[in-house]
């Protein structure tokens, strides 16, 4: 908490500085504005970033951060990365591969736009990072900003709207790690029930260890097709139960396998009509109406605000009904 003081008012005095540089500076009123600070220079200036600002040069990343274009730029402080290099086992950030630090880094920009922090308070939804994900796409990252503004459920803004010349910082408190499918599912309140549905399932004889499974960075690629808390609601009345535990942990984990799709990412503009196998067994897609119908003939809706949220080992499409095997 200290050091975040610190960095608000550090983050001040160079707003202040700024402005006073800007004003009148000769008889003439001729004003004299410096030239604006990329992010990369803006980085520099703040000591609390300085670990950020080593692993953007380890990374070979200051010309992609300094070019013109609009960005946005979320900036882990030191104490960020101290804890992140704690957390994966590195003793400095030299031992972490240039790869992954390159990945790291890139799922902290949004590109093609300067993301004000006033844009994200009191709503929630997905944006992508520059992060590279399975078969050429991108990473998604999840904004919830209805107490505060947090990422992927983990980082907190600390400070919001440092204006650059080329973008906008938010510092934030947490590094952010590369999703997966279950980062999604989990930091997204409207999922909640379908990540019962998965713990539930585990407690039993699953056919996969499910929370392992969409857990793993690097299993997969696989398609999941993800009930909305609602879809679950409705699944119980149809079903005439109260709870998903008057329910068999071996049913839950039969149609638990008919929303997963393995070895394929499938985004939502790849979607064909026809058959679509699932590991649990085949259901039908209609590219058209954007619906999935099961073997009993029951029709889910493919949620178009909430597809294409894609993590390392999958992608997410969520949808409003609860698919069942055959019966």
């Amino acid at each position: 908490m200290k050091n975040l003081n610190y960095l608000r008012k550090f983050v001040f005095l160079f707003i202040i500085i700024g402005i006073i540089s800007s004003c009148n500076n000769d008889d003439d009123n001729t004003t004299i504005k410096p030239d604006p600070l990329n992010i990369v220079e803006t980085a520099q200036s703040v000591p609390e970033l300085s670990i950020l600002v080593d692993a953007v040069v380890q990374a070979g990343l200051v010309d992609a951060l300094s070019a013109s274009g609009d960005k946005t730029v979320l900036a882990p402080t030191n104490a960020a990365f101290t804890d992140f290099l704690a957390d994966k086992g590195f003793n400095s950030l030299s031992e972490v591969p240039n790869d992954v630090l390159t990945q790291i880094l890139l799922n902290h920009v949004i590109a093609g736009a300067n993301i004000e922090s006033s844009a994200l308070i009191g709503t929630s939804g997905y944006t992508n990072t520059l992060a590279d994900g399975p078969n050429s796409t991108k990473l998604s990252l999840y904004f919830d900003g209805t107490s505060g503004v947090t990422f992927n459920g983990s980082a907190s803004v600390a400070i919001a709207d440092v204006e650059t010349s080329n973008g906008i910082v938010h510092v934030i408190d947490r590094v952010i790690d590369l999703p997966t499918i279950a980062t999604f599912a989990t930091t997204n309140p409207a999922l909640s029930i379908l990540v019962d549905a998965l713990v539930y399932a585990d407690s039993g004889t699953p056919t996969v260890p499910y929370i392992d499974t969409v857990s793993d960075e690097t299993a997969g690629p696989f398609t999941v097709f993800a009930p909305t808390n609602d879809a679950f609601v409705s699944l119980l009345a149809e079903l005439e139960v109260n709870a998903l535990t008057d329910i068999p942990t071996s049913t839950v984990d039969a149609v638990l396998l008919n929303h997963i799709v393995s070895g394929a990412n499938v985004q939502s503009n790849q979607l064909t009509s026809g058959t679509v196998t699932t590991l649990g067994g085949d259901i039908t897609a209609d590219a058209t109406l954007f619906t999935l119908t099961d073997a009993n003939g029951r029709v889910s809706n493919i949620v178009t605000a909430l597809v294409d949220i894609q993590g390392t080992n999958g992608v997410v499409h969520v949808i409003d009904k609860v698919i069942l095997p055959a019966q």
